[in-house]
């Protein structure tokens, strides 16, 4: 079987998800004198919507000796860059059954020529790549198949820690498998995955393979694209990452739309609430991101964002911390409008910030990017 390798940063390996948490019995307890419980209706109606994907590619072989003209020459080597033939597989989620849409990993499809796709009921069919956006992690493919089901999405902004979920993917090419765990955390970021990270965590067990397979809650809603383990040894400690499907589902619609994912920013830098500068702030919000920097010439200045202001909602959608104010000015097309709600000396008000293009800026510290 083919596999998908997984991709080591820092510790976090990227690769694919397979979720073997706690035992079942513990999450789902026997009913008194009947049988136990089960979550296999839901898998019945979710698990055909969870696909194979398949991927022949090229990468350019990068070999200092390459450069080399008399090594070429000796090995009879072509001029031009040396390339050589890739093959891996990951896991993707059927969201549109009338069109063929499929979500799944950039990582899975990014240097794909061929990508063809297995469904449950082990049809293969060629897809064609929509788009992919890297920043997020994020592709979308479609297929020309009948009878596909989709996954209903759900909304990520309403899981909680705590909410049993359950993963569907491919892990080491095996086939389709189910595993179950929890909502460890929600905002995940600074790992230095992604561009933009707003992480569901859950107790995954992640193995190659899985990577664009979905993480649904016990109702078969799709809450998340499974995309990453920290994995400081090398293998699963029990640490995954899934990108939240509101994330995923904004990104897909500027694909759809567009074709290209235009991230967008407003020229402010910031970082989470903490309590000690709420009560330099005279604040009791606990939630939220405070501006610390503000760029001139930037649309935040034109608005009347100061420095000192408290970010509590992106476009009257509450924000939980900076990373969530970042996130969502990045998926905001640019050229349009953004309405922050800010506290200031205890007041709330609107303001409204033109979005423009982003250019890459660093992070100075972990929780706080600019934006």
């Amino acid at each position: 079987m083919i596999q998908l390798p997984c991709r080591l940063l820092a510790g976090i390996a990227l690769g694919s998800l397979l979720l073997a948490g706690p035992p079942a019995l513990a999450a789902f307890p026997s009913a008194p004198d009947g049988p136990a419980a089960s979550v296999a209706p839901v898998l019945r109606l979710v698990t055909p919507g969870v696909v194979n994907i398949a991927v022949q590619g090229r990468v350019r072989v990068n070999n200092p000796l390459l450069a080399d003209p008399f090594f070429r020459q000796f090995f009879n080597l072509p001029n031009g860059p040396v390339e050589r033939r890739t093959q891996a597989s990951g896991s993707g989620v059927i969201v549109d059954a009338d069109k063929g849409y499929v979500l799944t990993n950039n990582h899975v499809v990014q240097n794909a020529d061929v990508i063809e796709v297995t469904l449950r009921d082990r049809r293969t069919v060629k897809a064609k790549l929509i788009g992919r956006d890297p920043q997020t992690d994020i592709a979308v493919l479609q297929i020309e198949a009948d009878n596909l089901v989709a996954v209903p999405m759900g909304d990520s902004d309403k899981s909680e820690v705590g909410d049993f979920v359950l993963a569907i993917g491919n892990p080491f090419g095996l086939g389709q498998t189910v595993t179950s765990g929890i909502v460890s955390a929600l905002g995940r970021s600074g790992l230095g995955i992604e561009g933009f990270e707003d992480f569901i965590q859950t107790d995954a067990a992640i193995n190659p393979g899985n990577s664009g397979g979905a993480l649904v809650d016990l109702k078969g809603r799709l809450i998340g694209i499974n995309t990453a383990i920290l994995a400081p040894a090398g293998g699963n400690v029990g640490v995954g990452f899934a990108v939240p499907i509101n994330m995923a589902k904004s990104v897909m619609e500027q694909l759809l739309r567009y074709g290209t994912v235009e991230h967008g920013r407003v020229g402010i830098g910031g970082q989470d609430m903490t309590a000690e500068i709420a009560r330099g702030l005279g604040t009791t919000r606990t939630e939220g991101g405070v501006v610390t920097s503000i760029e001139p010439d930037s649309s935040a200045a034109r608005a009347g964002l100061k420095v000192g202001d408290i970010v509590v909602a992106v476009d009257h959608l509450p924000v939980r911390n900076w990373i969530s104010v970042v996130n969502r000015i990045a998926l905001a097309r640019v050229d349009t409008e953004v309405t922050l709600t800010i506290e200031r000396k205890g007041a709330l008000s609107d303001l409204h910030v033109t979005v423009a293009a982003a250019t890459p800026k660093p992070r100075s510290a972990r929780g706080q990017q600019y934006q």
